[in-house]
């Protein structure tokens, strides 16, 4: 297992915990920890300099992401990236997503319609910027507007889960070489699509046109996937 700078623990005011599971999630994402790496917690204890307590509540929560897989006889490892699991939660997410996005039409006051444009205003700045850990928090900080807005406990939930599950396919569809060439300008699209419907107050055109984006996402992680990604 390689040592870096993503796993290491800067002890910063955020809580400890926080830190090593936002580090290893990273490593993760980033592909610095490999699908099928052991997570062996000795090599983790040392590389982070925190308690074997905090690195194993660490691995728990990474598990309930999806992001690790505990092994008989071997123990935590990075799970794989499988199409079959990717095409599942894509379409999970466009069914929840879509019914945020109409939840938001109808709940979202006109403050929180504006802090939706914002957030779409920031995610094309990042794409003009070209780096694709920027868009991915500025598509994050959309999204959780629109979630927001959406006035549902329940349904923030377990989007959070199931973000947290597609991260990395997320990450791969913007940082991979054969990613689509126009895939950048038909994720804003989607998107100014999106708060379009929101702001003429169309409940249906709303969730269609937030199904569609996150289908069109889920076809180019396919392509990528079946390409051996």
């Amino acid at each position: 297992m390689d040592k870096g700078p993503l796993l290491e623990i800067q002890k910063l005011a955020a809580p400890l915990r926080q830190q090593v599971l936002d580090g290893l999630r990273e490593a993760i994402i980033s592909g610095r920890l490999v699908p099928g790496r052991r997570l062996t917690e000795r090599e983790l204890i040392e590389m982070m300099g925190v308690s074997r307590t905090v690195i194993r509540e660490a691995l728990r929560s990474l598990e309930s992401e999806g992001l690790v897989a505990l092994i008989p006889n071997k123990g935590p490892v990075v799970r794989e990236l499988t199409l079959a699991e990717a095409k599942d939660l894509y379409a999970i997410r466009a069914v929840l997503e879509g019914l945020a996005a109409r939840l938001f039409v109808q709940n979202a006051s006109e403050a929180q319609v504006k802090s939706l444009a914002q957030a779409l205003e920031g995610v094309v700045g990042a794409y003009r910027g070209g780096n694709a850990q920027q868009v991915l928090e500025t598509k994050n900080r959309f999204y959780d507007a629109l979630f927001e807005g959406a006035g549902s406990e329940t349904l923030s939930s377990m989007l959070a889960t199931l973000h947290a599950r597609i991260w990395r396919w997320r990450a791969l569809g913007l940082t991979h070489p054969q990613r689509s060439s126009g895939r950048s300008k038909e994720s804003v699209r989607g998107l100014r699509a999106i708060l379009g419907a929101i702001r003429k107050r169309d409940a249906g055109a709303a969730e269609r046109v937030t199904r569609e984006e996150a289908n069109r996402a889920a076809q180019e992680i396919m392509r990528l996937l079946a390409r051996g990604a």
